[in-house]
């Protein structure tokens, strides 16, 4: 049987096409055993090495390979699959056992379903008056590894629970408090329902929806952001290219929006970069809440839930939308119209001189090339921002949004793990951690990382007026010696440099790493929770590349037991001088709800950014044009 698709020469870090996604599935249906009753939990691109990715721009077409996580509902384990696409095969596959697949956004109302029909639950919401339970809304979460005897072995989702007022009434305003269940995800058995406590439902409404709004302001002008020459990027099917810069622009189910063979002025500076994991943890240990604490990236995969972005809402200005193709449990395709936002922005001043003595005045506007996509995960809304500036620096921004998780508390009691936001209505303290993974290329493949404190000079001889300070740097040679913790004191900073490149006064050409939002775990590390996120514990790793090594949790995180990922990965202490590398940054929110995050939040945010420090024998932003704006005008009569 031979297997045909329409394919054509792409980049081999292209992300798969639908044909090529719908050709694995058929190639497994077909081969493997077993495989007419297969599930799909993922299908994405294998990646394939440098060697061949070089290749490619010298004219070869390597072959284009695929990864399939591939599961039945009857039973347990997960199978992954290597797949040939051009040759039709399957090359390989790894039985998993004792994983389980990731949850899909598919499979949420056939949770919600199943506990709405258990006369368990049916009961504990008449007992709270709910004799109709149409409005009523279950959330199905991550379960976690908590040692439950019967959950063991299955894949379980535990569910919190809302109501409606009316059908679209924001719901996160009713919570249920002590009403919680756990579902079998592939039998949809419930496995229990806990009814504890007699919190009332608050039933006061906090809507955000446009058909409740009543009083609209007038006094707001609109803001046009207008290119009438057009856009200064280009893009030629995935790659993209602007000003200096060039990259592919790629995707997948569980990550998301990924980056590589990212370069300027024809020089590499990251093979690939993504958000590997996120992981939320909540604070509370009263009844259910314990159990809140999620990996949206490797629990729900953050690719499938990305968003459809409408033009002049979520973008403004000259856009250019990519679609994203992913694949359904049946090995089918469904396209994310648009997942993918392109455009640039204004920055204000880049630089700017008047020199006094002439009276005479240089400066020029900065502007910068935006890669964006947002994904909803339940109450929240992650807007992803890669920014590209024309000095060189690589900025990614995190935006949160959307609504807090809520729980209910008598009112004026919200109790010590929580904010009462609304009468009755209460936010838990949490975390929003994430976790960049940057496979570094600064001037080439071989780099090394330096960490660099700035320290004051001993009061003496030579320091007489106690006003010198100078920067240390160290040179961190192995991987347990690069897990390492932020230090405000000292202005730490690590910088990453190239083996084989060195500037005009005979430094290492390098890009730094500021860590401007790093988190303090609260997790216990011997907890159920913290024995999972073990890399949250720094807020830098850097390994030496294994490509088998993608996720700081694991490759399987959906009930895992904190046994792979950080910090495993170091444990064999591997060199990281003049080498291929790793940098995993971990950053976030520290989240103490606020009344003015209710009922809907303000954007919030986090980031990192990678500098330029003598990568460039100096300033690279001089050739910019002399130019004043001609569609500014001045309000002012005298100007």
């Amino acid at each position: 049987m031979n297997i045909q698709a329409p394919m054509t020469a792409v980049h081999p870090l292209s992300p798969l096409a639908a044909e090529e996604i719908i050709k694995t599935a058929a190639i497994i249906r077909r081969d493997l055993e077993n495989g007419a009753d297969a599930l799909f939990e993922t299908i994405e691109l294998a990646e394939t090495d440098r060697s061949a990715v070089r290749a490619h721009q010298n004219g070869a077409t390597p072959d284009r390979k695929a990864w399939a996580n591939v599961y039945h509902r009857n039973r347990s384990g997960v199978l992954r699959c290597l797949v040939s696409l051009s040759d039709e095969r399957i090359v390989s596959t790894t039985y998993h056992k004792d994983a389980q697949p990731l949850i899909s956004a598919a499979e949420f109302m056939g949770i919600e379903s199943a506990i709405k029909t258990d006369p368990r639950f049916i009961a504990a919401c008449k007992r709270r008056g709910i004799d109709d339970l149409t409005f009523v809304t279950c959330d199905p979460w991550s379960a976690g590894n908590f040692g439950i005897e019967e959950e063991k072995g299955r894949r379980i989702s535990h569910v919190f629970c809302w109501i409606r007022n009316s059908k679209l009434d924001n719901h996160y305003a009713h919570p249920i408090e002590g009403l919680n269940a756990t579902v079998d995800i592939s039998t949809l058995e419930v496995l229990s329902v806990t009814d504890k406590g007699d919190v009332p439902i608050p039933r006061a409404e906090a809507n955000y929806d446009r058909s409740f709004q009543t009083v609209v302001r007038e006094d707001l002008k609109p803001i046009d952001v207008v290119q009438p020459e057009g856009v200064s990027f280009k893009l030629d099917g995935r790659r993209l290219t602007w000003a200096d810069w060039d990259m592919q622009i790629g995707f997948n189910p569980r990550e998301g929006l990924t980056l590589h063979d990212i370069s300027i002025s024809g020089r590499p500076v990251l093979y690939r970069a993504s958000i590997a994991e996120m992981m939320v943890p909540y604070g509370s240990p009263e009844g259910a809440h314990p159990r809140k604490n999620v990996f949206d990236i490797g629990e729900y995969g953050i690719g499938r839930l990305c968003n459809s972005l409408e033009l002049g809402c979520d973008c403004l200005g000259a856009i250019q939308y990519l679609d994203a193709q992913i694949n359904g449990l049946d090995g089918g395709v469904e396209t994310i119209k648009n997942a993918i936002c392109i455009h640039e922005e204004d920055m204000g001043i880049l630089w700017k001189h008047w020199d006094f003595r002439l009276n005479r005045t240089e400066v020029r506007r900065a502007r910068r090339l935006v890669v964006s996509t947002i994904a909803t995960v339940g109450n929240y809304e992650y807007g992803y921002y890669w920014y590209f500036h024309l000095d060189g620096e690589i900025e990614f921004e995190m935006k949160a949004t959307g609504i807090i998780n809520t729980t209910a508390c008598e009112p004026g009691k919200p109790g010590l793990h929580g904010v009462e936001v609304a009468p009755g209505v209460r936010g838990q303290i949490h975390q929003h951690t994430f976790c960049a993974r940057l496979d570094m290329a600064i001037d080439g493949d071989a780099n090394s990382v330096v960490e660099c404190n700035t320290y004051a000079d001993p009061a003496g001889p030579e320091n007489p007026y106690g006003n010198a300070f100078r920067q240390h740097e160290t040179v961190l040679e192995t991987e347990k010696g690069a897990a390492r913790k932020a230090d405000p004191s000292t202005h730490r900073y690590w910088k990453f440099t190239s083996s084989d490149r060195t500037n005009h006064v005979g430094g290492k050409t390098a890009y730094k790493l500021m860590p401007s939002s790093t988190v303090t775990p609260f997790l216990s590390p011997d907890g159920p929770s913290g024995r999972r996120a073990g890399y949250t514990f720094n807020d830098l790793w850097v390994t030496k590349f294994d490509p088998d090594q993608r996720f700081p949790a694991g490759e399987f995180v959906n009930g895992s037991d904190g046994s792979d990922g950080f910090p495993s990965f170091t444990s064999q202490n591997r060199p990281i001088v003049d080498t291929d590398i790793v940098a995993w940054h971990v950053f976030g929110l520290h989240h103490q709800p606020r009344p003015e995050d209710w009922p809907v939040q303000p954007c919030i945010t986090c980031g990192f950014k990678l500098m330029p420090v003598g990568f460039f024998d100096d300033s690279n932003v001089r050739d910019l044009p002399w130019e004043k704006n001609s569609a500014s005008c001045s309000l002012s009569p005298e100007s």
